[in-house]
């Protein structure tokens, strides 16, 4: 019920009432976990670097937040920043292509779906890139495959490790060819590291599917995923009406995928950062 004030008055004066403004709950102070429907303390998740306490849920996350949770504080140095993607088709779908792009690019803050720089990892000097699924599911376009390039190119250039995080859906087809080479590119730009001996520690994160599996995802020298992330080329439904059949439980997850022997360990967000730099270790670079 609302609550009302009044004024004083004399006698035969009208009484004045005025609605008091309720204090309700401010928004986006509570989130719903995904996998187990708990409510939960916005701040708190964000504390515990986007996983949910209660189910070990990893949310996904912008390249941004990814790139400040991977890489020491005040370390990260971005480069290729002003790449930006064209409309080489004038492609139209149920909109414009370029308006796409434009409305991702406001909601973002960002040029395109991939954050690329230089940084520390527990103190250890990599090229780093992470791709970022709230700018159009994370599609891998033509300004996309560039800047993994330049990257690749970068920690060849170097001598440092590349770690690369992958969150996509694939590759990003209003660009249609253009976008599909993007997958020999960063394949032979990841050949032309592993001849001279570059490292490549790939992380698969939720999701990694499409063209982005196809490709330059799962050609690490080690591969870690994220738990329970999905992976794959086509999605379990696709691949269950082709060959009609039940797929076994997890499948397409981080551990099935272990288990199988496409990924080499899976390892919580939390921990990242160590496993990560213990690999560098291991490998001497």
């Amino acid at each position: 019920m609302s609550q009302i004030s009044t004024t004083t008055s004399t006698p035969g004066d009208a009484i004045e009432v005025t609605p008091r403004a309720k204090k309700g709950v401010p928004e986006g102070l509570w989130i719903r976990c995904p996998e187990c429907a708990a409510i939960l303390f916005r701040k708190s998740v964000e504390n515990n670097l986007w996983v949910c306490p209660e189910c070990q849920y990893h949310f996904r996350i912008s390249a941004a937040v990814r790139v400040q949770q991977l890489c020491d504080t005040g370390t990260f140095e971005p480069f290729d920043e002003d790449l930006a993607p064209t409309d080489p088709l004038t492609f139209t779908d149920l909109k414009p292509y370029a308006a796409r792009l434009l409305a991702a690019q406001r909601k973002t803050g960002q040029l395109d779906g991939v954050l690329t720089g230089l940084g520390f990892i527990k103190g250890r000097r990599v090229i780093a890139a992470c791709m970022d699924f709230t700018f159009l599911g994370g599609s891998m376009g033509s300004v996309i495959g560039e800047k993994l390039a330049r990257a690749i190119e970068a920690a060849g250039a170097r001598d440092l490790p590349l770690v690369v995080v992958s969150c996509s859906g694939g590759a990003r087809m209003m660009e249609s060819g253009f976008s599909l080479m993007q997958m020999a590119k960063t394949a032979a730009a990841l050949a032309r590291f592993d001849e001279q001996g570059g490292l490549f520690i790939s992380v698969l994160t939720d999701p990694t599917t499409g063209g982005v599996t196809a490709s330059f995802a799962m050609l690490g020298d080690v591969i870690i995923a994220e738990p329970r992330a999905l992976i794959g080329f086509a999605g379990p439904r696709v691949i269950q009406q082709t060959i009609r059949q039940e797929l076994p439980e997890g499948f397409q997850r981080s551990e099935f995928l272990q288990h199988c022997g496409f990924v080499d360990c899976v390892v919580p967000r939390g921990e990242l950062k160590n496993e990560i730099s213990r690999i560098i270790d291991y490998a001497g670079k």
